[in-house]
């Protein structure tokens, strides 16, 4: 069984990634309590409320610290370098700098979010449309 790290596009999909050992990022819950308070529609919300719950029965979350800081100093650098924004990134670099510290590759539904940094992060694609 491959062990994975889940970015949050996966997470809320609603296809479970198979033959995997799944790990999740502390960044991934902030993205997900985010998403519940900021939905527009109240059964959206509660949707969101609900896939938060499952997440967080499901998961022990991987933390964000000193070593993944400094992970992540080191992909913002190489974003910036490279003509991009990490600001914009916050979220999506803690995730990566999570799976990069833990060694595993990280599962995602939105390659676009890593591609400037796909030599330095092991990005697997995920195809949220197939089972």
């Amino acid at each position: 069984m491959n062990r994975v790290l889940l970015d949050t596009s996966v997470l809320i999909t609603t296809v479970a990634p198979e033959n995997v050992e799944a790990a999740i990022s502390a960044a991934s819950l902030a993205e997900l309590h985010f998403g519940t308070l900021v939905a527009k529609d109240p059964d959206e919300g509660a949707r969101r409320v609900q896939r938060l719950g499952v997440v967080e029965a499901t998961f022990d979350p991987l933390p964000i610290d000193t070593a993944v800081v400094r992970e992540w100093g080191r992909l913002a650098a190489a974003i910036t370098e490279r003509g991009g924004q990490p600001r914009r990134r916050a979220i999506d670099l803690a995730i990566a700098a999570t799976a990069n510290v833990h060694g595993v590759p990280l599962l995602t539904a939105d390659n676009a979010d890593f591609a400037i940094i796909d030599d330095l992060v092991d990005i697997r694609p995920f195809n949220a449309t197939q089972p």
